[in-house]
């Protein structure tokens, strides 16, 4: 009786393991897409650091490079 109470008789609803399997997959879909995104920030980030670190040389008033 508890067991068709919490809806086991029968097995599994084809239903609610295609579903599971649907998210479990959107789930590891946007992970990807997490790891994608941060890799890019950071690419990024790291193009604006050296662009203002660039800023701040005068080429002009610069010393040569010693050959």
């Amino acid at each position: 009786m508890a067991k068709a109470l919490l809806g086991y008789v029968g097995g599994s609803d084809p239903r609610l393991l295609a579903e599971m399997r649907r998210l479990q997959q959107r789930v590891q879909d946007l992970e990807t897409e997490l790891v994608r995104i941060q890799a890019e920030n950071d690419a990024l980030a790291a193009a604006a650091s050296h662009d203002r670190i660039m800023e701040h040389v005068d080429a002009h008033q610069a010393e040569p490079a010693l050959t």
